[in-house]
């Protein structure tokens, strides 16, 4: 299920939601196209946009088997915009196989509305019959709407039957649980349903997870109603009975079992005296826990890592010929590197370093011509990271040149390269992402499975993008939305895998924004739940918050620096102030034999091989003193006042920022004190030092170490 807006496709114009809207499709009367059995329907919701008119796909429900009536329980939740005509269609159609290609499957009929048209039927309930088959009667489809709380709470329960009633002929029951909320209109909305536990009149159904907000949108009092049905092979389930509650009522029996009667309405309207229940069903454990979102991790300090590997086997085509989908056009992106900026330029606003490792597969390298499966696009086998998304596009584009193109295709080495970097950092202080970009079949099927199942235990998520007009089946079978995928009879742990092929999202009018936007809002939909799901399992709390920012106060000032001139009035405080601590001062640094004078009309500052510091020394602020040391005449005046003005004019040419100017201040205040008119080369360097010394000194704010260092290096100098 895609929670993406309705409305314009354009994501940079879309207006702000008013509310979100949660969708609930049921039908009745449905066509049965199976010979042997009813339909298998499924409904696929479709959106118009505003500018280009065109439908496209927002999401599915869940496949319900052998029923013509069918009651979906996974909703569509949708952006609700008053001001905008939001235009839906709804396609039902008879699942035959386990492809995602509907062209596959038997279609069963649609019907079109507007979002307005349900929220503004009577109880936001709309019925409309369904189309599209001439000469048919496809039977009505039934859409409810219902506007979504904030409540972030979540709901743990575990229920068990005792004694229910018997209803196979030759066995017991297969009983399970339907959960039902109320409307205000005094309608019911299904939220849940259980497992079914086989051949039993006393069931243990396993504890479930719930949003509160699914259970009763956040109305602790609102209407619950339970259904206990027994399971039938050909869809026509028995009804047992059925019990009511709230969720006030379940979370009172937090610290004790609460017993429901199962009532059929049927049996005891008859009156007989004999009849008691159908059973009971017993609430074992109710857990209230509030649901953690995304960015409550991401708060805490959660960084999320993303690695990138590209396929260069030979059905890409030549990369010099424009019909190669590796070929590098000066006008515009192949796509690959469409791919690669529309999903990166998103990630990596999470991560800190912007770091990023990139991988191809599936080439002859050089010198030797050996074919590698997991080789770094960088050249270096050491150190594979590029610095940005700028620096992943500009490997990539190296690769295209010094690389040979060749096959096969495999995933396996790429998705087991990610997995042994994310198995060594399991405590939730980071997740990564394996963005696949391929054109082709996969020839190690079972090995990537296998890969995925060990993966899913880890704590990252594999993007494959699809490009090229290749059939892509079996990479959408690596996408484990309907079926978890399997290895040698192991299931993966959760869903990592999200498949999307490129050119279902390509703007027909040629708008390449456009569609790498469309691309990166649908292949990344899944990550935070994909992230959470590894949270929840392993109990991992997101870390603590930053703390709110507060103005510093204003440093103490040392009787040393109260001459004018060294605290400027304009001078902006840090936001960030260490702890007040009087560490023991740190090692002096010195400057090592620097040139007499620098190159004629050199802009740079003193090499960086010819001063050593102590490590967690900022370098910009010695970098600002060496840069007023080579650049500008030292101050000789004794007021300064002349020389100061045009140093500082020559400054702002040099750097914009304001340490320059009150570097160069302090460094002419610090000469005219110590060294008066001597313009001797140790002098000036030391200069240089003191100046570096005060204000790294400075930036930290301790006063101790000020004084010490001022006063070490005029020793020494």
């Amino acid at each position: 299920m895609n929670m993406a807006s309705i409305g314009d496709a354009d994501p940079f114009t879309a207006a702000i939601p008013a509310t979100k809207v949660e969708l609930t499709v049921s039908c009745r009367n449905l066509l049965d196209r199976d010979t042997f059995s009813k339909s298998d329907p499924i409904c696929v919701l479709y959106t118009q946009g505003i500018a280009n008119r065109e439908w496209r796909e927002f999401g599915r429900t869940e496949v319900i088997d052998n029923t013509l009536n069918p009651d979906f329980v996974r909703k569509f939740i949708v952006d609700y915009f008053f001001e905008e005509r939001q235009n839906l269609r709804f396609d039902l159609y008879d699942l035959d196989c386990k492809s995602d290609n509907l062209s596959k499957h038997d279609f069963l009929g649609q019907a079109f509305c507007t979002l307005g048209e349900i929220v503004g039927s009577l109880g936001s309930r709309l019925e409309k019959p369904l189309i599209g088959i001439p000469g048919k009667k496809c039977g009505t489809i039934i859409i409810r709407a219902e506007e979504l709380s904030n409540c972030r709470e979540s709901v743990m329960l575990q229920f068990c039957g005792n004694k229910l009633d018997k209803k196979d002929f030759f066995g017991k029951s297969d009983p399970f649980l339907v959960f039902y909320r109320s409307n205000e209109d005094g309608s019911y909305t299904i939220c849940h349903k259980t497992e079914v536990v086989k051949n039993t009149l006393d069931p243990v159904w396993q504890a479930f997870k719930i949003p509160v907000r699914a259970l009763c949108n956040g109305d602790y009092d609102r209407s619950i109603k339970v259904e206990v049905y027994d399971w039938d092979r050909d869809g026509g389930h028995d009804f047992i009975g059925e019990f009511s509650t709230s969720y006030r009522e379940m979370c009172r029996s937090q610290s004790q079992f609460h017993i429901y009667e199962v009532l059929n309405p049927k049996k005891k309207g008859k009156k007989k005296k004999k009849y008691q229940n159908s059973g009971t069903v017993t609430l074992l454990s109710c857990l209230v826990d509030t649901e953690l979102s995304f960015l409550d991790y991401i708060r805490g300090g959660t960084q999320i890592n993303f690695t990138v590997a590209i396929d260069f086997t030979a059905s890409n085509g030549n990369p010099s010929q424009p019909t190669s989908l590796h070929y590098m056009s000066p006008y515009q992106l192949n796509d690959y590197a469409m791919a690669l900026r529309a999903i990166g330029e998103i990630i990596q606003d999470y991560d800190s370093d912007k770091l990023f490792p990139a991988l191809g597969f599936g080439a002859k390298l050089p010198p030797d011509g050996r074919v590698s499966h997991e080789f770094p696009l960088n050249g270096n086998p050491q150190n594979p990271y590029c610095s940005g998304i700028d620096g992943v596009m500009e490997a990539y584009y190296q690769s295209l040149k010094s690389v040979r193109l060749y096959g096969p295709t495999h995933f396996s080495p790429v998705i087991n390269h990610v997995a042994r970097y994310a198995s060594a950092v399991t405590d939730g202080s980071q997740y990564f992402i394996l963005l696949i970009i391929s054109d082709g079949v996969i020839t190690d099927m079972a090995q990537t499975k296998e890969s995925i199942v060990n993966a899913a235990s880890l704590p990252m998520s594999i993007i494959i993008v699809g490009v090229g007009p290749a059939e892509f089946d079996e990479m959408i079978e690596l996408d484990g939305d309907e079926e978890r995928i399997s290895s040698q009879g192991r299931y993966a742990e959760r869903d990592i895998v999200q498949f999307v092929p490129f050119r279902d999202y390509i703007d027909r009018r040629g708008n390449h924004i456009l569609s790498m936007a469309r691309l990166a809002k649908e292949v990344l939909a899944e990550i935070p739940d994909q992230f959470l799901s590894y949270m929840r399992t392993r109990g991992i709390k997101p870390g603590p918050q930053p703390p709110p920012y507060t103005p510093c106060p204003p440093p103490a000032v040392h009787p040393l620096h109260t001459r004018r001139g060294l605290f400027p009035s304009h001078r902006r405080q840090r936001c960030y102030a260490p702890p007040q601590t009087n560490p023991s001062p740190p090692e002096i640094f010195r400057p090592s034999a620097p040139p007499t004078s620098a190159p004629a009309g050199s802009g740079a500052p003193w090499g960086s091989g010819q001063i050593k510091m102590q490590q967690g020394l900022h370098p910009a602020l010695l970098l600002a003193s060496a840069n007023i040391h080579w650049h500008r005449p030292l101050c000789t005046t004794a007021s300064g006042n002349e020389d100061l003005q045009a140093q500082q004019s020559k400054t702002h040419t040099h750097t914009h920022t304001p340490l320059i100017t009150e570097s160069l201040a302090v460094s002419c205040d610090l000469q005219r004190r110590y060294f008066g008119e001597n313009k001797s080369a140790l002098q000036r360097h030391g200069c240089v030092l003191v100046t570096s010394l005060y204000l790294l000194l400075y930036s930290v704010q301790n006063v101790n170490v000020i004084s010490f260092l001022v006063n070490k290096s005029c020793e020494l100098y």
